[in-house]
Parts: structure tokens; sequence; C-alpha cells
């Protein structure tokens, strides 16, 4: 396949630093290990600027073309995460996490590898016109790192038009990628609900009001919102994963607490789950007595490619993998937070196959190294395609 000759001479080279990478796992914000490492290699590729700092550990790499400069985009950004996850590995790897309780369960090790490596090769050769912007991300895991960059100025500060996202994607196959236009990710909303009712005797459940009950009608009633009050032909998911009550077997507890996440594909489906979640919990206090506490925070927004620069993505992916290696998928209802920097400019995320590997978030996960020329290379072809001369 036509993966770049020079991408798979740095291959070495990539793979060396994600490894590295993952042997020390930083979690969120607190990525400066990582952020140093990024930086210092950026400036020895010889980038023409090197921002940190950015969105607090964000880094940022200007890289421009030798060319003149054509009709279309004059800048574009692509984004790598560099945070990890607080799990334990237990992988058995000679370059496992170093670190207990923390590790690259998600293969943001592996994107940062290989967007460095898309910078270097974009540095040596500089053949395109206008900017290519390399953009390593903190906090995507629950922090809002995308957020927190944009906040900061990262689209206006660099003149970004178009920007671009990648994840390495267990079950695709390696040498394949797979996308769609429109929605791709979900929101991932959050519920907090907090029941307070009459804890008393288990013997005596009539003088209470049973908060564990309570819960178990409010998770009940919750699924009924998917079931009977979303359209069948759209996407919405309610999973209460948390349900906290009582210290005791003969004791009806005082009170419960249950948390969980909302995955919506819309911004319609959106606005009508949180009503109706208000709506459910306010008429099972109603009926049970009890009163209930509901905290709704909006988290992540839906992660939705622009048409025309999903085309784009696709034609690059199709030049490095094969018209046949390319395929549509059906959206995810995992959230992610490149949502932010595609609600600031047009763009897309697409997946990269990570072979049969255990599942993001997992334990036994690792990124496969063999990933590492398709990424790179789709990184250089989508620059210099896009910012091809006049």
């Amino acid at each position: 396949m036509p993966i770049v000759n020079r991408v798979a001479d740095l291959q070495p080279d990539i793979q060396a630093w994600r490894r590295d990478i993952h042997e020390h796992p930083e979690l969120l914000y607190d990525v400066h290990r990582t952020a140093a490492f990024v930086a210092d290699r950026l400036r020895e590729f010889g980038c023409d600027e090197v921002v940190t700092g950015l969105g607090q550990t964000g880094v940022v790499g200007v890289i421009k073309g030798n060319k003149p400069v054509g009709e279309g985009p004059k800048v574009i950004g692509m984004r790598a995460d560099m945070d990890a996850l607080p799990v334990e590995e237990q992988t058995n790897l000679p370059y496992a996490s170093k670190i207990p309780g923390k590790m690259h369960a998600c293969g943001h090790d592996g994107h940062t590898a290989m967007l460095l490596g898309a910078a270097r090769y974009l540095a040596e050769t500089r053949n395109f016109a206008g900017d290519a912007v390399v953009i390593f991300q903190p906090a995507e895991e629950g922090g809002a790192g995308g957020a927190a960059m944009v906040k900061d100025g990262l689209m206006e500060r660099f003149g970004i038009d178009q920007v671009y996202g990648m994840h390495n994607g267990p079950g695709i196959p390696i040498g394949s990628f797979a996308i769609r236009p429109g929605p791709i990710m979900a929101a991932t909303d959050e519920v907090d609900i907090m029941i307070e009712g009459v804890g008393g005797h288990a013997a005596r459940p009539h003088k209470c009001v049973d908060s564990v009950l309570v819960g178990a009608q409010v998770i009940t009633a919750l699924q009924s919102i998917v079931a009977r009050s979303v359209d069948p032909l759209e996407s919405a998911v309610i999973s209460i994963c948390e349900f906290h009550a009582g210290n005791a077997r003969n004791v009806i507890p005082q009170t419960a607490t249950l948390r969980g996440t909302i995955r919506t594909l819309t911004p319609e489906v959106r606005k009508l789950v949180e009503k109706r979640v208000h709506e459910v919990v306010a008429g099972v206090a109603q009926i049970t007595g009890a009163k209930i506490d509901l905290r709704y925070k909006r988290n992540y927004p839906v992660v939705n490619n622009h048409a025309a620069e999903t085309e784009v993505a696709r034609r690059v992916a199709e030049q490095v993998a094969g018209e046949a290696n390319v395929h549509d998928m059906a959206p995810l209802m995992g959230g992610e937070d490149f949502a932010y920097m595609l609600e600031a400019r047009p763009g897309a995320f697409i997946f990269c196959g990570n072979g049969d590997s255990a599942g993001l978030h997992h334990p036994a996960y690792n990124f496969n190294d063999e990933a590492i020329v398709y990424g790179t290379s789709y990184w250089v072809k989508l620059i210099e395609q896009s910012l091809a001369a006049s």
C-alpha cells in the first residue's frame, strides 16, 4: 500500500517515542513530562514556532510550507491527545507503565507519537503551501482539554481554517480507516440523583420511605425515556452505573445516590432527553413521597464531522490504505472532546485500525505499533493534499 516511504523509515523512531510516552503516563492537565517531550521534539525538528502552555499544558507547533499559496485553505490543524487514564496496566509489556494506577489505555501515546512523526516529516520536506499546525492536547479523558485550548485562542492565534483529528480503533484491521459524515460520536452528559427518604427498621417498611425502592423506580422509569419518548429511529443511551445506599442488611437507608451517563447524537434528542429526565425524576418523587435532587450536567457535545472535510479525509485515507480499506461506520455512543474543535472550525475525525487488540480503557489494551505508518502517512498526505500549491 502507498504509505509514505520516509514515514516507513521513521517508524522505529516513532515507535520509540510512543513506548517512552507509554512508560510515563500522565492524567488530565498534569501532562508536564509528555508536553515537554513533545515540545523538545518539535524544536529539534525545526518547527517555525513552538508554543507551550495553551489550554494549561497543550503544545502547538507551526510548520510553514515552501510552495506558493493556492486558493483553498491556508492553515490546517491536526490534533492529538496526550493524557492517560487512571487504570492499573495488565499487559506485562517490557515498556509497561512505570506509574502505579496510571496507563495509556486509550492509545493517546500512539496518537501523540504519530503526529510527532508527521511533524518531523513535514518539517523536513515542507512540500506544501501555507501552514501545518500540530496540536497536542491535554485532558481529553474527562477534562475538556479541547475546550480549554479553543477558549485559549487556539484557532484565532494560529489562523486555523480547518481542523482534523484521529483515533485508533480496536477491531478495525491494521491498514484500514473508518469514517462517516455528520455525528460520529455522542454527546456525553451526566446525572447525579440524590434521594432522601425516611429510614427505619427493615421489619417496619410502612413507617419508612425506602430510598432503595425509590432509586429502583427512578432507574426503571428513566429507561422508559429511551423506549417511549425518543423516536425509535434516533439514538439515546441512559446508563445509571452507580447506586449507593445503606450499610446494614436490616436497616432501610435514609438516603441513596445514583450516578450515570446519558449519550445522544443530535441536539434535538439531547434537549428532549434532558427535559424528560427532569420530568421523570420529579414524577417519581411525587408518587413516592421522597425528596429527590437532580444534578444534570452537559459535558462533551456531539462530534459532528463536516461533510466537505469528511470527504477530504476519506480521499486521503484511500490514498494511504486503498479504497477497499476505508470503511463507512455507524456512529459510536462514546464521547470525544475533539467535538469542541469541530464546533470552532470545519473538519473531520477519523478512526485508524488498531487490529485485534483489547478494547479502549481496558487494562490489557495496547496501541498497535503496526498502525504507526498508516496514521502518520495519513497526516502527511492530508497536509500535502489540502495545502497543495496553486
